[in-house]
């Protein structure tokens, strides 16, 4: 797979939706981005009772809860914009079709339950391995242990925190690809941002959608800002080429 990813720090949160009328977390979301030319699509990954992992930002759809429903009644449900409810295979295939847009893949852990959240880390792997997804695909998640269990499975997986409790020298020391933090915590705490670069960690921050926000965290040479407005985050990026 030859290296073509774009590097312009966009990544579109559940993919493009807000602008472009689709449902988050979509397949037609997903092209959207790639369409608009984002570095990363979010999204978030979820798994059916009888293990198979589909895409959904919640883990309730229309009242259903996706870890206690078998894949095949899953699979009946629609999303708003008419599409079928994506299993994880799905949305890695249509990610495939291309190699500009990355797809950063979040895992979502269930409160309290280790096992659940190490086994939906472990079908989650073998379904970017089977579907040979490891050079599209980075893994975030909030669950810490379902990001060391990624590692161990994917050693050359890049991984990175979404929780915030650990400082950039502490995910270096767990090995970690990055740092993936709500912009909250980065305001709190901007020094992070060149802590976590003198440690050869990424930086992303989330979902920032404020104009001022994105040029603060521009100018702060974060790696990547997650947004619900990839559209004026381009556009920002392009001025600032321009200069």
């Amino acid at each position: 797979m030859k290296d073509e990813f774009l590097k312009n720090k966009v990544i579109a949160h559940r993919g493009a939706f807000q602008n472009t009328g689709v449902a988050e977390n979509s397949l037609a979301s997903l092209q959207h981005a790639i369409r608009l030319g984002c570095t990363g699509s979010e999204f978030d990954v979820h798994m059916s009772l009888d293990s198979i992992p589909f895409v959904y930002h919640d883990p309730k759809i229309n009242g259903i809860d996706i870890s206690l429903t078998p894949a095949a009644e899953l699979a009946q449900l629609k999303l708003p914009n008419g599409e079928t409810l994506p299993t994880l295979d799905a949305y890695l295939q249509a990610g495939l079709a291309q190699n500009n847009t990355r797809l950063i893949l979040e895992i979502k852990p269930r409160a309290k339950n280790l096992a659940h959240n190490r086994a939906l880390a472990h079908k989650v792997v073998e379904a970017v391995r089977k579907n040979k997804a490891q050079g599209w695909v980075d893994y975030i998640s909030f669950g810490y242990e379902i990001l060391l269990k990624v590692q161990e499975l994917e050693p050359s997986a890049r991984v990175a925190n979404l929780n915030g409790e650990k400082t950039p020298a502490q995910l270096a020391k767990d090995r970690m690809y990055g740092l993936d933090y709500n912009l909250a915590l980065i305001k709190k705490n901007p020094q992070w941002v060149k802590e976590a670069h003198d440690l050869n960690l990424t930086v992303n921050v989330w979902t920032v959608n404020n104009p001022a926000m994105m040029e603060w965290l521009l100018d702060l040479n974060a790696d990547f800002i997650t947004t619900n407005e990839p559209e004026m985050l381009l556009e920002k990026v392009k001025k600032l080429a321009g200069k």
